[in-house]
């Protein structure tokens, strides 16, 4: 039963009212909680171990693509490219000497000094040098590249979300270093349950959103996208809004808000009743509104409330159709 309250004395003036709302049938907005992600975000890790001998960014720091953020200790891989070369050194040199011997065996044949079983040995001692060559350089090439693997760098332009790691940690393989995203990329995203999904497709653009006290509808985003799949532990579907480049302030994890188009069909003689946001009054933890009695005096009434559609509230229960609600509740206050 819904609880009213006399106010005290009488009011100096009539205050502004307005009729409840009804509706048998149509559109409605239901709120969704949503969450800011980032588009592009990646978690960086090493491929090789080693101590972090370098760190040179910090947390909230802009970096550009491909700057070297951290640098892990490479001496022993420096050494073994220096082996490496060492090696292909000298199986050139095997080469070279292989070469000259084959020029030699090959003169002596043209004179018939030896026979074709000592000129194939030198034409395979020639080719076994050369492909020892190219293997070694094939080494080299590999000691170069992991060289590369001890300096951190950052894959694309953006922001440090996070460094996990001081100096002198050991780096390992799959181990995460940094958290980086790209602050001019987000989105909102929210999951829409499967009863929502009939016909939701079509409306993508009445979508509204709120992120960090701003509210937009969703068509000044140039993407609203709707996945086409359901999953199938929670029976919901990812919505998701792409956030505006030029929105400031916004960071990924941060709370959002997102209202949907749905049609709320009418079951028997239930009626959808709103009211103005701005006649809800809080009283203690008693959500009310005031409504016009018989003689016209305004009664704090107690209400449930549902969905917001733009400037008005579904109230669930204690108003009906067409009961007077004052808007300006600024100078009324209930009996003590």
């Amino acid at each position: 039963m819904a609880l009213s309250v006399a106010l005290t004395g009488a009011m100096a003036a009539t205050p502004n009212t307005i009729a409840a709302q009804s509706a048998a049938t149509g559109a409605v907005e239901t709120n969704l909680d949503a969450v800011v992600e980032a588009v592009r975000q990646a978690t960086l890790s090493s491929q090789v171990p080693g101590a972090i001998v370098a760190l040179h960014v910090k947390a909230g720091d802009s970096v550009r693509a491909g700057q070297a953020l951290m640098q892990i200790d490479a001496r022993a891989a420096q050494q073994h490219v220096v082996g490496s070369s060492a090696q292909l050194d000298a199986a050139q040199a095997a080469q070279r000497v292989a070469a000259k011997e084959l020029e030699r065996q090959q003169q002596l044949f043209q004179k018939q000094y030896i026979s074709q079983g000592a000129l194939d040995r030198a034409i395979a001692q020639w080719e076994s040098a050369q492909a020892q060559v190219q293997a070694v350089q094939a080494q080299t090439q590999v000691a170069k590249t992991q060289t590369g693997f001890f300096v951190i760098q950052a894959p694309f332009s953006g922001v440090i979300s996070e460094v996990s790691v001081t100096l002198g940690d050991m780096a390992m393989p799959g181990r995460p270093l940094l958290v980086m995203h790209d602050p001019s990329a987000l989105r909102i995203s929210a999951a829409v349950p499967q009863a929502l999904l009939g016909g939701l497709a079509a409306r993508l653009k009445a979508v509204r959103y709120e992120v960090q006290g701003q509210t937009a509808s969703a068509q000044v985003s140039p993407q609203v996208q709707l996945l086409p799949t359901v999953d199938a532990s929670t029976h919901t579907a990812q919505l998701r809004i792409t956030l505006p480049a030029s929105l400031r302030g916004v960071a990924p994890g941060m709370f959002a808000r997102v209202w949907i188009p749905t049609d709320r069909q009418v079951q028997g003689s239930s009626t959808l009743v709103f009211v103005p946001t701005q006649a809800i009054v809080q009283r203690g933890e008693m959500t009310g509104v005031y409504v016009l009695d018989a003689q016209g005096q305004p009664r704090l009434r107690q209400v449930r409330l549902g969905p917001v559609q733009g400037p008005l509230v579904e109230v669930l229960s204690g108003v009906r159709p067409g009961e007077q609600v004052v808007t300006d509740t600024t100078h009324l206050a209930p009996q003590r």
